[in-house]
């Protein structure tokens, strides 16, 4: 029932996305031929001619695109829209480079490059609310009991148990545990608002019997070596078993699966910022980001640098060496917030609350951040981002990488201004293994939202732990 259910979705949302495309092209043209806002009209193509494109060209290479980049596919374990809003730019993207290599294959020279880039446009935004009303509307279903998916779970292990309070606690992804199969003696016991219903010897039974959308197995090591009847009794009644390894402790938050040739092999630790369209991302914004902050904030600084100089001898930009992506070294600057002092004291000494070495204008700037403003210009030269852990100077790199656990994750990503860790107030002296847990987090789930969200927050957030 629910892979019919499925089914009529997947065509429901075929028809809606090719009425957002077809009302999107009227938008373009509307915009493109019926105002001057992006100049003059030359040569161009009746509306027919722009109708009938849309039928044998725009439409057949969007739904292409669709079902390729998977945005048919069930989609319950999605939290938010980003991940689809990503997939919904790239299509975009990639139907506008196709549309217009059509044109130069076919030599229609008056067909409006300009329309189809701004098609590309609207029908980004215009899929990205459609997606998100439609996501809404299935969650909320679920959320009041309709259409759910209804689990059986091979195990009754503490990975077992974990497993389904996270089904029971997020009640948005329109899963049932139907019941349990485990040991003997544990029969009958009821496990997270779930009875256990029998034994592994049961399953050919109990699946006989009884209509399951899923089996999961989520068994110890120990049990491994039945797998193989498990999963065979899973499919002689037509069910895919799926398994939760033993050893998920290990993995990220998003496992990636690279093979060479029939042998799956598992990443570890997915950094979304790998993938080269998220790379190209967070580098146009970086760059855009920082270029405008560097403008609007150069009165500050004008004023920042002038105030130190008058008040205190030295430099007025403090360079000191912090790790970076990778764990290369580089130059961060900083306007000059303390006394100058000895290089070797500046390698090993942390910032107090009321450290005497700072002046009367450091403290005014160090709790405004103001201070860190030049690292902006660390971010144009590529040696940082906008949004990122915090890089730490490699003595302290040193010495908590060997007791802080997965310390060194933070470095496979660009260190940056602020983060997800400054803006839960983890920052001065505070617990580092509590910035790294939030440093992780955000390497392994970033996308474009999460950064957009840091930085509102950490410009509306006053942090009492600035000095």
């Amino acid at each position: 029932m629910i892979k019919e259910n499925q089914r009529i979705l997947n065509v429901i949302l075929v028809f809606i996305d090719v009425l957002v495309i077809s009302i999107s092209l009227v938008c373009s043209l509307w915009l493109r031929f019926k105002t001057t806002l992006f100049g003059p009209i030359g040569g161009h193509l009746g509306f027919y001619s722009y109708a009938l494109f849309l039928l044998l060209a725009i439409i057949p290479v969007y739904l292409i695109l669709y079902f390729a980049f998977g945005l048919y596919k069930p989609r319950r374990t999605y939290k938010n829209i980003f991940s689809e809003a990503t997939k919904l730019i790239k299509v975009n993207i990639l139907a506008f480079i196709t549309l217009v290599s059509i044109l130069f294959i076919i030599h229609q020279p008056d067909f409006s490059r300009i329309m189809l880039f701004l098609l590309a446009i609207i029908a980004t935004f215009f899929g990205i609310i459609e997606r998100f009303i439609i996501r809404s509307i299935l969650k909320n279903l679920r959320v009041h009991h309709r259409n759910l998916k209804h689990i059986l779970i091979v195990g009754d292990n503490d990975l077992a148990f974990s497993f389904a309070r996270k089904i029971r606690n997020n009640s948005y992804l329109g899963f049932v545990i139907s019941g349990f199969l485990g040991r003997a003696d544990h029969v009958g016991a009821e496990i997270e608002g779930s009875q256990i219903i029998g034994t592994f010897e049961d399953l050919d039974y109990i699946l006989e019997t009884n209509s399951y959308d899923r089996v999961v197995l989520a068994i110890p090591l120990k049990y491994y070596y039945k797998i193989n009847e498990l999963v065979e009794s899973c499919e002689k009644v037509g069910i895919k078993a799926e398994i939760i390894p033993d050893y998920i402790r290990y993995f990220p938050a998003q496992p990636s699966i690279d093979m060479i040739e029939d042998i799956p092999i598992i990443n570890i630790r997915y950094v979304p910022i790998d993938d080269d369209f998220n790379k190209f991302l967070k580098f146009m914004s970086d760059y855009v980001i920082s270029i405008i902050a560097i403008i609007i904030t150069s009165p500050i600084m004008i004023i920042t640098a002038v105030a130190i100089k008058l008040t205190s001898p030295g430099p007025v930009i403090f360079k000191q060496e912090r790790m970076g992506h990778n764990g290369k070294t580089f130059m961060m600057y900083k306007f000059r917030s303390m006394k100058v002092q000895d290089p070797s004291e500046e390698k090993s000494e942390w910032t107090t609350r009321d450290d005497p070495r700072k002046t009367k204008v450091g403290d005014i700037i160090r709790k405004t951040s103001i201070d860190e403003l030049p690292q902006f210009f660390n971010v144009l030269k590529g040696e940082m981002s906008v949004v990122g852990p915090r890089p730490e100077r490699p003595y302290f790199v040193e010495q908590f990488k060997e007791t802080i656990p997965k310390y060194m994750v933070k470095h496979q990503v660009k260190p940056g201004l602020t983060g997800w860790a400054q803006i839960h107030g983890c920052r001065g002296d505070t617990s580092i293994k509590k910035r790294i847990e939030y440093d992780i987090e955000y390497v392994e789930n970033w996308h474009m939202g999460l950064d957009l969200a840091i930085m509102i927050k950490t410009a509306l957030k006053k942090n009492p732990n600035a000095y």
